[in-house]
């Protein structure tokens, strides 16, 4: 067999549509694996829709989860018939997972544990990258606030007893920001989600769960009482829209960080003069330069924190049809439809 079935996007300001294409073949460092489950982000919607595409047709799909199909003669990580987890890139169309084939550089791999399910595994990759990327990537040019990581010296204890604040705790990478303050021992950890995600978002590690639709003012005077005095140094915004831009930079303490997941919306007139709180807008791709070599660092802890329960992947819906379900889940996302779950499909079930 030469050709997969894919979704493409044809042509600027097109609809998605199903296509026969070649089945890419992996460079001496890269492994092709036959994507079993592929997990859908708002950026799949959102790079059409603001024409963001430099060529087409173009190809989504910025996770999967596979059996791995051949290998690379570099290659000594993997090896054929592995079950593995992987950020996909978006670049390249023979890299993106909406689609029964994509390769992928074998490094930037890890192997899924008997605990974990395919589906269950593509919720994993981007989520968890654009949390760690933007705390624990020590580059230079990294788009990260530098944080000691727990495997690091002294990042178990460095900021045990500091509270954090997580916008948008039940989103994918919310749920993800919850798991990271727990591990690198902040507490109490205080988010904001519907009143029915408390429960899910209390086993990931959140101490506090208040209710998103209460006015900022209220939410800021709650957090504020939780910390108990202590600055809130660390504010995470999963959902980055204007009001919860201002929100988490009204939170901060003076010398404080902000990790933003979309780019910076905060009112001028929020701002003070003397503030010193930090922003930064993650970008949690690991294949761009500067995240390459934390990527790989990632991947080789990602297996044994799977089996363990140190990361514990989204709860998923499956969507039917395989891939010809895609375009009316990106439609959900789009319509903020989606509520605690990753959606998920199946590239092999495409009719």
């Amino acid at each position: 067999m030469s050709t997969q079935k894919a979704l493409i996007f044809p042509e600027k300001n097109g609809e998605w549509k199903l296509a026969d294409r070649p089945i890419p073949t992996p460079g001496p460092e890269d492994v092709l694996v036959k994507v079993v489950a592929a997990a859908l982000n708002p950026a799949d919607w959102k790079i059409p829709d603001y024409n963001m595409i430099s060529a087409y047709p173009w190809i989504a799909g910025g996770d999967g989860a596979g059996i791995v199909e051949q290998v690379g003669s570099a290659v000594t990580n993997v090896a054929k018939g592995d079950k593995v987890l992987f950020e996909a890139d978006w670049v390249t169309v023979d890299k993106a997972t909406f689609q029964q084939y994509a390769v992928v550089p074998a490094q930037l791999t890890a192997k899924i544990p008997e605990n974990i399910s395919f589906d269950q595994a593509a919720s994993v990759p981007l989520g968890l990258a654009t949390v760690t990327t933007g705390l624990w990537n020590h580059h230079p040019d990294a788009k990260s606030v530098h944080f000691t990581a727990p495997y690091e010296e002294g990042g178990q204890t460095k900021y045990a007893g500091k509270p954090a604040f997580i916008l948008g705790g039940s989103s994918s990478v919310g749920q993800y920001a919850i798991q990271v303050a727990k591990l690198s021992s902040f507490s109490p950890i205080i988010t904001t989600a519907s009143s029915h995600n408390e429960a899910l978002l209390k086993s990931f590690g959140a101490t506090h769960v208040l209710d998103r639709s209460l006015p900022a003012s209220t939410l800021a005077a709650e957090v504020a009482k939780i910390a108990g005095g202590k600055p809130v140094e660390f504010v995470y915004d999963a959902i980055s829209l204007a009001d919860t831009q201002a929100l988490g930079y009204e939170v901060l303490a003076p010398g404080g960080v902000l990790v933003v997941t979309n780019p910076v919306a905060i009112p001028e007139e929020k701002k003070k003069v003397g503030d010193n709180k930090k922003i930064v807008n993650v970008f949690g791709v690991v294949h761009t330069p500067e995240n390459r070599e934390f990527g790989a660092e990632q991947y080789s802890r990602l297996t044994e924190w799977l089996k363990t329960g140190v990361i514990v992947p989204n709860r998923v819906e499956v969507l039917p049809n395989g891939l010809a379900g895609i375009p009316e889940g990106l439609e959900r996302l789009k319509n903020n439809k989606v509520s605690g779950v990753k959606l998920i499909a199946r590239p092999q079930e495409t009719p």
